[in-house]
């Protein structure tokens, strides 16, 4: 195993030699380093995947320019939520068939996509190999990048932690549901306790009103200061809405079927709050952010 990872440790230095000054046809790279966000969940069936498309859409409202990459490796859907047809997927760039600027597909209101495929089994758990390749082919995407979205899988799966590790914020998205506040906890206790993640936002999606939002946050919050070492920083509420499951049903952003929606007018305040905050201290870097863990020196 030292030898692996001194192995790929070399590796990963001369890929980011050969990447590092240029962008794909040898282009200087030229733009800001983006902000990296995890948007994950500790159990599926919570809307975050609907959250991550909407917040990506109203943020290109803002004038910033998005990437979303759906890290559910295994079962990725944000294509078919956006009722996109994309010809590759990461499946193609993990075997080394395509780069990643040959998978990249147009959404709604000019965000960039980057696909998971659906229905590969052994994809929901990457090798190191995988995860360098991967590297590899990011490492050349920070031009121009203002906002970089990862949509995890659900739950506490390898990927999931991995991705999470990666980012330099995280987003948890939670339910009123006793189930999903609890997995929501058990998510956060797991990254604190071993992969050392001390700071969480959350996101209080399908509630009635912003006093059951804040219910839910007083009580993970609650419990968290008493066995974990960690803050939480609330972002607010996505309201229930009729015209959400509408929206999923025509494939569309809720922006722009149903703009005066407020569900829509949520995501537009989620959007100018995840704009105004602060970059973390200890912040990850760029887009060359999945070497932290694979390439620690020993």
């Amino acid at each position: 195993m030292a030898d692996q990872a001194s192995t790929l440790r070399k590796m990963a230095k001369t890929t980011v030699h050969k990447t590092r000054g240029s962008a794909k046809g040898g282009r200087p790279k030229t733009g800001t380093t983006p902000r990296i966000i995890a948007i994950t969940s500790g159990k599926g069936g919570v809307g975050k995947t609907n959250i991550v498309a909407n917040l990506a859409f109203a943020l290109t409202q803002l004038g910033k320019s998005v990437m979303v990459l759906d890290a559910d490796l295994g079962l990725g859907n944000l294509d078919v939520l956006l009722g996109l047809t994309p010809k590759f997927n990461l499946h193609h760039v993990l075997t080394g068939e395509k780069s990643i600027s040959d998978i990249i597909v147009k959404g709604p209101g000019m965000m960039n996509i980057l696909p998971a495929s659906s229905g590969i089994q052994k994809l929901t758990e990457m090798s190191r190999e995988q995860k360098l390749n991967l590297l590899t082919e990011l490492s050349v995407l920070d031009n121009d990048i203002d906002v970089f979205l990862i949509d995890t899988a659900a739950g506490i799966s390898s990927n999931v932690m991995y991705f999470n590790v990666a980012a330099q914020e995280i987003i948890v998205v939670v339910s009123p549901e006793p189930t999903s506040i609890t997995d929501s906890y058990a998510l956060m206790k797991i990254l604190s306790k071993e992969y050392s993640e001390r700071h969480f936002n959350l996101l209080v999606n399908c509630v009635s009103g912003a006093k059951e939002g804040m219910a839910v946050f007083k009580k993970l919050t609650k419990v968290s200061e008493r066995f974990l070492d960690i803050s939480i920083n609330y972002l607010g509420h996505i309201l229930l809405d009729e015209n959400m499951p509408k929206a999923v049903r025509q494939q569309k952003i809720l922006g722009e079927t149903y703009p005066k929606s407020q569900a829509n007018r949520c995501f537009n305040r989620l959007a100018r709050t995840v704009c105004e905050l602060p970059i973390p201290p200890d912040s990850k870097g760029n887009i060359q952010f999945f070497w932290r863990d694979l390439f620690q020196e020993e």
